[in-house]
């Protein structure tokens, strides 16, 4: 793996994860004050949006190591 993918998976694995504490933070704040879950959604989204780009890095840094 080059250096330059392993960071940026790394970078995006912490995105992932501050994306998926902000979501889980709007589903309780909804659940005590009752509104839309339409934030949550939309955080969830992002954070498997970032978690399908490191499968993918993640497949061509291995290619990448083998080739």
């Amino acid at each position: 793996m080059t250096v330059e993918v392993g960071g940026l998976i790394e970078r995006l694995r912490a995105i992932e994860e501050d994306l998926r504490d902000l979501a889980y933070d709007r589903l309780r704040e909804s659940v005590d004050d009752g509104t839309t879950l339409s934030e949550e959604r939309r955080l969830h989204q992002a954070r498997r949006a970032v978690g399908k780009a490191i499968h993918l890095l993640e497949g061509s840094a291995a290619i990448t190591d083998d080739g």
